[in-house]
């Protein structure tokens, strides 16, 4: 980090200390019938701020979504053991020792999770948000999507060495048809893919446009779905042997397991959802051909998020039932390796010394930890020494900012404090 970006966030640190009980307050939006155009979230605005505050948890009322069904079945007891964990501190990329809660209001956390063992030890809600909220994790749908790839992989439905045109072979001819499975699991598509968000015409705007999350200007609208989208991506250069984060591959991955199992990922998430007495349906954003956007389109309950973070913590069992087989969440944590990893200089900035595996992030030292991570400050964190599950819902105003590596550090403090 340079020195002006510590300066920046050593002074949003103290901004926070100065005014603390500020950042608890709801903004004022979306209230009258209709709200004034000023405090109106819409499909065009709900991203950027202010108005992602309310658009990041009320994404039902603006875009069409695929329910993942609870079913009716019994709501899964959560235990309390509350534990003051508000006052630990940790060391900021800044140089300055942060507390956990001045951090959740610096990063703009709307709410906050912390599991033990099973049980609830730290439960906060910012900003307005409420226990039923469900609120957008964006990429931490791509974990959720990885691990639903990997249990088809143990049920001998999806091939990992197998190209993605044996299944789709409307990939011919495009960055991922001679890709491997594998390859798509793991970040490693040589890919044509320009991540320019001020640019209407880049493959990345182009994404945006496809899978719903923003209207198309008309000069620019090419792709009705992301059945269109995704094989018009271009091959550079070689597969394999690196790590290149790219969020259409995941949207690729999720089309291969659609055709190897007949199924869509909002189905194939249903059957654990129901099975693990979440509190409230799940959903995916669907694009406008209503196919779920796979790579960052999932909403949940912040409780719904910690019992899907228990349950792979707990090698994939609930309740004396294997709802994940759990040869597939070891192949993840197994990990993969770092020097690849590393290589990707932003990313190893943000989680040093980590790998990428089957779209987890993964920790590959003591810790044994598995991370979920989404634009805009959302986690899912699991450290399995310590038995900690962290579920973080957050509505940063930019996508990426220096304060992501001091959450992914807030973490891990807190799991070696728990872990004693």
């Amino acid at each position: 980090m340079s020195q002006t970006a510590d300066q920046s966030l050593a002074r949003l640190y103290a901004e926070v200390r100065r005014a603390a009980p500020a950042g608890c307050t709801d903004q004022s939006l979306m209230c009258g019938f209709p709200a004034p155009s000023e405090e109106r979230v819409t499909w065009h605005n709900w991203m950027r701020p202010p108005f992602n505050r309310w658009g990041f948890r009320n994404l039902p009322r603006l875009r069409p979504m695929i329910d993942v069904e609870r079913g009716a079945g019994p709501v899964s007891v959560l235990p309390e053991a509350p534990q003051d964990l508000e006052g630990l501190a940790f060391d900021s990329t800044c140089g300055e020792r942060v507390s956990v809660v001045e951090h959740l209001l610096a990063s703009r956390t709307d709410a906050f999770l912390v599991l033990h063992r099973g049980a609830v030890v730290a439960e906060r809600y910012f900003n307005g948000q409420r226990r039923e909220d469900r609120h957008i994790m964006f990429s931490v749908t791509k974990s959720l999507v990885g691990l639903l790839g990997e249990q088809l992989v143990s049920q001998g439905l999806l091939d990992t060495r197998a190209p993605a045109s044996r299944y789709v072979p409307e990939l011919v001819g495009s960055a991922f048809g001679d890709a491997t499975v594998r390859q798509l699991f793991d970040m490693a598509v040589g890919i044509h893919f320009s991540e320019v968000y001020d640019d209407p015409n880049s493959e990345s705007s182009q994404y945006g446009y496809a899978c719903g999350f923003q209207p198309a200007p008309a000069d620019y609208a090419q792709y009705a779905s992301l059945y269109q989208y995704l094989p018009s991506l271009r091959k550079k250069g070689e597969h394999g042997g690196f790590f290149h984060y790219v969020t259409a591959t995941t949207e690729a991955l999720a089309w291969v397991m659609e055709r190897a199992s007949g199924r869509a990922c909002a189905s194939l998430l249903e059957d654990v959802w129901q099975a693990l007495g979440c509190e409230r349906d799940g959903c995916f954003m669907a694009d406008p051909w209503g196919r779920g956007v796979a790579g960052a389109g999932f909403n949940a309950t912040l409780r719904d998020m910690g019992r899907f973070g228990q349950l792979v913590l707990d090698g994939g069992r609930h309740q004396g039932r294997q709802l994940i087989a759990a040869d597939a969440i070891e192949r993840i944590a197994a990990g993969a390796d770092p020097a690849i990893y590393a290589a990707n200089a932003d990313f190893s900035e943000w989680t040093p010394g980590a790998s990428y595996r089957s779209q987890w992030y993964l920790f590959n030292d003591h810790s044994q930890a598995l991370m979920a991570g989404g634009i805009h400050g959302q986690y899912l964190f699991i450290d399995r020494p310590s038995g900690v599950v962290i579920v973080k819902q957050s509505s940063l105003p930019e996508a990426v900012t220096d304060l992501d590596a001091d959450s992914v550090r807030m973490m891990r403090a807190i799991a070696a404090q728990l872990r004693g």
